[in-house]
């Protein structure tokens, strides 16, 4: 059986993969595991009715699940991982909030326009936390082997590396050697490779946040 999954349409190209992490992850969740999908691309400044029909909070990713539909990656995750357990992506939950400061951390830091606020110094100690687990943990969060919070921190990473390369010429610092080998490690997964969205379209969904 084919999955059906509604999915962030790329700013100003609506048959293109757009620049949602949280439905980059419920996508790398699904190739991790080989479950078959169709992918619906969704313009989110101009939703078309049988979306909002079906989700009436017109929020990207749904997934379609024994004829309904069901939002919030958390919640998509845990679905997928109950009816599809191999292979068992579930973290170990003394490892399951690792790394979750980070986005929010980076979007303040994005944000900002005082460059003595204290943004990018608290970005680099989540940073830091994370490099210290790894190097204590690695190569992944849990271990050997990629789990749930690697695919969701996974997007959350390139988001940070793109938007931050671009709209501060800012990059994670070399000595952060485990956490710049995870990077890799993610980005070069067939899964990740598949459902990334273009550089492009991250610093376009970023832009208007960005200069607001």
């Amino acid at each position: 059986m084919v999955l059906e999954i509604a999915v962030k349409a790329a700013v100003g190209a609506p048959d293109i993969l757009g620049d949602c992490p949280f439905s980059q992850r419920a996508l790398l969740t699904l190739e991790e595991k080989q479950i078959p999908y169709k992918s619906h691309l969704i313009n989110l400044s101009d939703k078309p009715q049988w979306f909002l029909e079906v989700n009436p909070e017109g929020k990207v990713p749904v997934v379609k699940f024994d004829d309904k539909w069901v939002s919030d990656s958390d919640v998509i995750v845990g679905i997928l991982e109950e009816k599809y357990p191999v292979p068992p992506l579930v973290t170990p939950p003394e490892f399951a909030s690792v790394g979750s400061k980070i986005f929010p951390s980076f979007v303040k830091f994005l944000k900002s326009k005082d460059p003595n606020d204290g943004t990018e110094q608290a970005l680099l100690e989540e940073l830091k936390a994370l490099d210290d687990h790894l190097k204590a943990h690695g190569p992944f969060i849990a271990g050997e082997k990629i789990t749930a919070v690697d695919l969701s921190l996974a997007p959350k990473l390139y988001h940070l590396e793109v938007a931050l390369g671009h709209f501060k010429n800012w990059t994670i610092p070399d000595n952060l050697t485990h956490v710049l080998n995870y990077i890799k490690l993610l980005f070069s997964r067939e899964s990740f490779e598949k459902t990334k969205a273009a550089k492009e379209h991250i610093i376009a969904g970023w832009e208007p946040k960005v200069n607001a």
